[in-house]
């Protein structure tokens, strides 16, 4: 790898790890918790956040084979941000147990308050651009965000879709916005199998108490019967059809929230582009890519080289630093993977397309991108790709992370 100095990076924030302590572990319901991590008055800076924005944790675990591995999970900050009089603030996540989830199995049932995880800088693009019409790509660039009274939200009406953990960023961003505006109202469909799953239950009752006309909950339990039918049941094509026909009223809303499964989100956004929602009106995150059989990544994987292999040239910005790294042709890996065997703090969380901590800008050459569940078309306008899903078409290829 050759290193030299560039310029200083752009004033975008660099997505960093810092050691973080357990404040508190809350149990949410039978499989989820929210982890409370303080974060003292010297870091308080790296850890400003915009609701709906989530952050990476990072510890190390054994897996199958016995051997401790690096393992990193996105999770979306729950509570909306706030600081304390001495300056130093906290980060809440809700993390659910999921069937075979190494990290979720252990985070739920043995993490307790005391422990300390590596907790990356805030990412994200699901936030509200109501009253701000800011690039997407742009939101990590503001300083000072821990103050939720200075956002300066416009009087609108705002409608979520989530279903199981999507409610973690949903109920963030629900809270900021009916407190920074009197006339905001705001709609949650929330799915879920039953009334036992539902993750903060009383948060929701109270922040419907607070706001009792301009907060509406629909509960859509899946195997629960309901007195309304229209609550009973999954959300399919034609239970969304008629909440939108008669619950929610698209033509009035300006600005969508809709977070949960692959599976849901699509049918979402397929329904309301039927119904002609401007695209811009429409923020989404996904908890999965709804494709099982990619891997969560954890590290980049082994790839051996030899002088005599015909290799793409890839070149990185990274920190103000340029590197470079040969990778094969015929090991088709992709950007990130590569950047990761010369450079370890690249920055990824997922590995799988969706979280978007992987961003970076093609400033030479070609790229292909398999998936991509997190940059918005303005985003892919501009040049900028997930490089965890991107792999070189062309014989060199330049990324920059630091813009």
């Amino acid at each position: 790898m050759e290193t030299e100095l560039l310029d200083p990076p752009t004033a975008r924030r660099r997505p960093s790890f810092h050691s973080l302590q357990v404040a508190q572990v809350r149990r949410l319901t039978e499989d989820a918790v929210e982890v409370t991590f303080a974060v003292p008055a010297d870091l308080a800076g790296h850890f400003d956040y915009l609701p709906g924005q989530y952050v990476a944790l990072r510890t190390t675990l054994p897996e199958a084979d016995g051997k401790a591995h690096e393992v990193r999970r996105s999770y979306s900050i729950c509570a909306e941000p706030q600081s304390f009089a001495d300056g130093s603030s906290e980060i809440r996540v809700a993390i659910k147990k999921d069937i075979g989830g190494l990290f979720s199995t252990w985070a739920t049932s043995e993490l307790s308050a005391g422990d300390n995880l590596d907790v990356m800088s805030p990412m994200g693009a699901f936030v509200s651009r109501h009253g701000s019409r800011g690039d997407a790509a742009d939101v990590n660039v503001m300083n000072s965000m821990n103050h939720p009274e200075k956002l300066g939200a416009k009087e609108g009406r705002f409608v979520a879709v989530a279903a199981g953990s999507g409610i973690t960023p949903v109920i963030s961003i629900a809270r900021t916005l009916l407190a920074a505006n009197s006339s905001t109202r705001f709609d949650l469909v929330y799915a879920n199998k039953a009334a036992m799953d539902v993750m903060f239950l009383e948060e929701l009752a109270d922040l419907k108490d607070r706001y009792p006309t301009r907060l509406a909950l629909h509960h859509v339990l899946s195997r629960e019967q309901r007195i309304a039918p229209l609550m009973s049941g999954r959300i399919d094509a034609e239970k969304l059809a008629a909440l939108l026909g008669t619950a929610i009223h698209s033509e009035d809303v300006d600005e969508w929230f809709l977070c949960g499964p692959f599976e849901l989100v699509q049918l979402c956004r397929d329904t309301l582009a039927g119904r002609g929602v401007n695209p811009e009106d429409i923020r989404f995150e996904l908890f999965s890519s709804g494709k099982p059989d990619r891997p969560e990544g954890n590290s980049g994987r082994p790839v051996v080289t030899g002088e005599a292999q015909e290799s793409y040239t890839i070149t990185f910005k990274l920190d103000g630093l340029q590197g470079e790294v040969k990778s094969p042709i015929e090991a088709r890996e992709s950007i990130l993977n590569a950047a990761l065997r010369v450079r370890p703090d690249v920055p990824f969380a997922c590995a799988g397309g969706v979280c978007g901590t992987c961003r970076a800008k093609v400033v030479s050459g070609t790229v292909t991108m398999d998936e991509n569940y997190a940059l918005e078309q303005d985003e892919l306008d501009k040049g900028y790709v997930l490089t965890c899903q991107s792999h070189p078409t062309s014989k060199n290829v330049g990324v920059d992370f630091d813009v």
